[in-house]
């Protein structure tokens, strides 16, 4: 009899459950998160005097269920509790100060998932932040993601490409700030009374860079007519090995901004510079992650072939015809790579038809690779205005100013008695337009680019069926 009991008991208990996403306090945690962005102001605080906002009792009671499910779903992730205490302590203390700008340092400092970067590992974060290429306003946000961290990918960058603070990353759920294009999680966009000394992690969503990378390359091809050799093509229809190809290249492209011949601060923080400065090297770090990644193939890497086509086809196809025209600099580095190896003869545009001549593809794009470095390693050497000046000079001689440019003109067509970062003034929002051949792939892929907001590897998987 008593066993019969213990049998039945267990039956009738609810399985325990693994996954955040699964917990019965993760929705209540989402929906209660969701409550609260309306009520926010672009800086994060509650103006209660505002139209739509409740009493401040009544947002207390909400920002309550966030705490309470935060210390339910905490047992879950008993790596994350001291995060997750502080967390506690800082939504407590927005609430008992009127919901003012959120300062959130404390949780930021304890939160440091760079320092155990185990493969598949869940963690459930909950910030004040604005979410880069998304939301511009710092509001709650809440999501849970895994870390991306296979033996392989570990073991390059324990042998080769020191990273510490790199976090590959996937999602698993999230709120409304994440229905968006943005594909990080930076801890330099969480607001905070003041920024740490320095930041000790930093994380890039692997899953959605690879959707989205499938979606739009997919398209362009059909586009393009363009004929993809066999294991390529099978590559863009496959999200698991986009997404490692996305985390090799996130490594090396992130290790970069701090290696080689620097004449700058290379993430340019507080520096004021012409957008074509900011192109240049976030086209660097991307094309030295191709350069890495012909290393590794010779070296029988399984991904590294990978990595070459998805950096040249996100460059080619996605880059320049993404966005506004405002100072794209990421649009100015894709069109940038498109024109020299057009100039190069790598791909050719022939009876409405792109080729691309695949043996040739490696060693002309890392010719480009060392234009830039070498630009970089004389800049060293000169002042910051002739170094821009060298930097557009590199720019021009492959893609087409604008013809009202003053900096096209010259020196001569310039105020040089004005300091440098007054002179950006003069740089046009489009300085380098878009070519007929990308104003006519824009038209074609505006829908297929537009698709791809809030997209995650089930998003694609559902369209790849």
């Amino acid at each position: 009899m008593t066993e019969i009991l213990v049998q039945v008991g267990t039956e009738g208990q609810v399985p325990p459950v693994s996954r955040v996403v699964e917990h019965p306090s993760w929705p209540v945690l989402k929906d209660a998160v969701e409550q609260i962005r309306p009520w926010q102001s672009n800086d994060g605080s509650i103006d209660f005097e505002a139209e739509g906002t409740p009493v401040r009792a009544d947002v207390e009671a909400v920002v309550g269920r966030v705490i309470d499910a935060v210390e339910e779903l905490s047992s879950l992730l008993p790596h994350d509790a001291a995060y997750h205490r502080a967390l506690v302590a800082d939504l407590r203390r927005w609430a008992e100060g009127g919901f003012q700008v959120p300062d959130f340092l404390d949780s930021l400092l304890a939160f440091q998932p760079a320092r155990s970067r185990a493969d598949g590992l869940q963690h459930l974060v909950v910030f004040p932040m604005y979410t880069q290429n998304g939301n511009p306003d710092r509001n709650l946000e809440a999501v849970v993601l895994r870390m991306v961290w296979p033996e392989w990918l570990a073991e390059l960058e324990r042998t080769r490409y020191d990273n510490p603070l790199f976090c590959g990353i996937t999602f698993e759920d999230f709120t409304a700030g994440y229905d968006t294009n943005s594909a990080v999680l930076f801890p330099e966009t969480i607001a905070v009374r003041e920024a740490p000394e320095r930041f000790s992690w930093g994380g890039i969503f692997c899953d959605r860079e690879a959707a989205r990378f499938r979606r739009v390359t997919a398209a362009a091809v059909d586009i393009l007519g363009l004929e993809l050799p066999e294991d390529i093509a099978a590559m863009v229809h496959d999200q698991k090995r986009c997404e490692e190809a996305f985390v090799l290249w996130d490594m090396v492209h992130d290790r970069t901004h701090s290696h080689g011949d620097l004449p700058f601060d290379p993430f340019m923080i507080k520096q004021r510079q012409p957008f074509w400065m900011y192109g240049l090297e976030e086209l660097r770090c991307d094309l030295t992650a191709f350069k890495e990644a012909v290393k590794l193939q010779a070296d029988g890497v399984a991904q590294a072939r990978d990595v070459q086509y998805a950096v040249l086809f996100d460059r080619m196809f996605r880059f320049p015809v993404t966005g506004e025209r405002v100072r794209n600099y990421d649009g100015l580095g894709g069109q940038l790579l498109f024109a020299y190896l057009h100039k190069h003869d790598v791909v050719r545009w022939t009876d409405n038809k792109l080729s691309i001549d695949w043996e040739r593809a490696p060693q002309v794009t890392n010719q480009l690779c060392a234009e830039i470095e070498n630009l970089y390693r004389d800049g060293i050497d000169r002042p910051k205005l002739v170094h821009w000046f060298a930097g557009y000079e590199l720019v021009a001689t492959y893609l087409a100013p604008h013809p009202g440019s003053k900096w096209a003109k010259g020196p001569d067509a310039l105020d040089l008695t004005q300091p440098p970062r007054k002179l950006v003034d003069d740089v046009l929002p489009d300085e380098f337009p878009l070519s007929m051949f990308y104003e006519a792939l824009s038209k074609k892929l505006k829908n297929v680019i537009a698709s791809t907001r809030g997209i995650t590897a089930d998003g694609a998987e559902r369209v790849a069926a």
